[in-house]
């Protein structure tokens, strides 16, 4: 089988790389040419773990190959994947599918024989009919068709959740589709990974579902955590004690400063705009996307109250810019809301990310990047954990108080204990958990 990846982005280079190792022969077709001779070299264009080898051994068995031509790429595929980028569409909040459109028109112009289309990108409800009449339009005697089969990868163990999904969503009415696809998703079904099989409009929404019912289940446990600092109670134990519940389940109930990355800020407010536009808002998710927003920006204001009231004229030290661990994706990170907000009230920043600094210094001006997190803490009036990166987690606590002016920690993803941090003289201010100590400020 051969299959055309179109877009070698987050989903599409994943994707590729994981097909190509199940002995699928995979092209990736992408139209910026120093993107593809950079991954031709082995550079990858995110960081991802375990991605530069699964391309690199894939490319030498020769499974695995990029182009930037996708008439060429596409005209011998059995399954040509759209994998293009999905943003939130200036000014309604609807989710762009330019990228995607004109994907499909090149699609119809390069295709021979029977073609399944799948939309892999992360799409509306009736993204996936739309696809197809652009194809018949374009060409009324093809064979093709078009199935919906979104992906559910966690940026930072994106390899782990292809090869061994929770489950695998195709969309499809048509019995040739349904072939090829369960001929591609095999090797899962070996080892017994539920694959469901639905019609084209419910597995769009099912994508949807999932993204805005783990953003609602993280802004749950952050508004518990500002409840939790009110009353006195632990949000930790909390999380824990109603996780134990099957119902539940221990998962995305972690508090923070509110999440970001690439799916769950645009997808929550996509949803949002389909449901207004069919008259059956989503008061819960339209409350998700309110709180989220508010809660990225009320994070500094912590930050200031844990200085005195004031950061004008002291220096705050960042460490972790990414939206999350193990990623250098910068896309709607907290970071992003926080930093100038500091900056905007009188403070310098330093900030050291282990991967993310690349994409930061276009996104985030004004600030000083350091090389390691002890020279960003040099100096400072306190430290700020903003992503919960395992490397700040067994920082030496003596050599922190050391280097900072005051031993003031704004902890918002919660990686040290308090009780430890307090037993060491820190004025320690973390989420959800109520003061500990004369000198806790939680």
């Amino acid at each position: 089988m051969r299959v055309a990846m179109i877009g070698t982005g987050y989903v599409g280079l994943v994707s590729g790389a994981c097909f190509s190792e199940f002995g699928t022969d995979v092209v990736c077709v992408d139209k910026d040419l120093e993107k593809i001779a950079r991954l031709e070299d082995g550079i990858m264009p995110i960081y991802e773990p375990g991605l530069d080898v699964l391309v690199e051994n894939n490319v030498k068995a020769g499974r695995l190959t990029f182009t930037t031509s996708l008439k060429e790429g596409v005209k011998d595929a059995d399954a040509v994947f759209i994998a293009v980028g999905t943003p939130t569409r200036r000014g309604d909040g609807h989710a762009d599918l330019s990228y995607v459109y004109a994907a499909a028109e090149e699609i119809a112009e390069a295709m021979e024989g029977f073609t399944v289309i799948v939309t892999k990108s992360t799409v509306p409800v009736g993204t996936g009919r739309e696809v197809e009449r652009i194809i018949r339009e374009k060409r009324p005697d093809a064979e093709f068709a078009v199935v919906s089969n979104p992906e559910f990868l966690r940026e930072g163990s994106a390899i782990g959740d292809f090869m061994r999904p929770d489950r695998v969503v195709i969309g499809t009415s048509d019995e040739r589709a349904r072939e090829v696809m369960s001929d591609l998703y095999r090797p899962l079904y070996l080892i017994e990974t539920p694959i469901v099989f639905t019609t084209r409009e419910t597995s769009e929404m099912i994508k949807y579902a999932a993204n805005t019912f783990l953003a609602a289940k993280i802004t749950f446990i952050n508004e518990i955590a500002d409840l939790c600092e009110k009353v006195g109670a632990d949000v930790h134990d909390v999380a824990r004690g109603i996780g134990l519940d099957g119902r539940i389940g221990k998962k995305f109930l972690h508090p923070g400063p509110g999440y970001g990355g690439s799916c769950f800020p645009k997808d929550t407010l996509a949803l949002v705009r389909t449901a207004q536009e069919y008259d059956s808002p989503l008061r819960i998710i339209e409350t998700v996307v309110d709180v989220n927003a508010k809660r990225k920006k009320a994070m500094a204001d912590r930050v200031i109250s844990a200085c005195g009231g004031s950061v004008a004229g002291k220096t705050i030290g960042i460490l972790g810019l990414a939206f999350k661990p193990n990623t250098d994706d910068m896309r709607d990170a907290p970071s992003l809301d926080i930093v100038p907000a500091l900056i905007a009230a009188g403070g310098s920043v330093k900030a050291y990310d282990p991967e993310a600094m690349g994409e930061a210094r276009k996104l985030l001006d004004g600030i000083s990047y350091c090389e390691n997190a002890y020279d960003t803490i040099e100096g400072a009036d306190a430290m700020v954990v903003l992503t919960e990166w395992n490397e700040f987690r067994g920082m030496d606590l003596d050599r922190i108080k050391a280097a900072l002016k005051h031993p003031i920690v704004v902890d918002l993803r919660n990686v040290y204990d308090p009780s430890e941090m307090v037993e060491n003289g820190f004025s320690y201010s973390c989420v959800g958990r109520a003061s500990i100590g004369g000198s806790s400020k939680s």
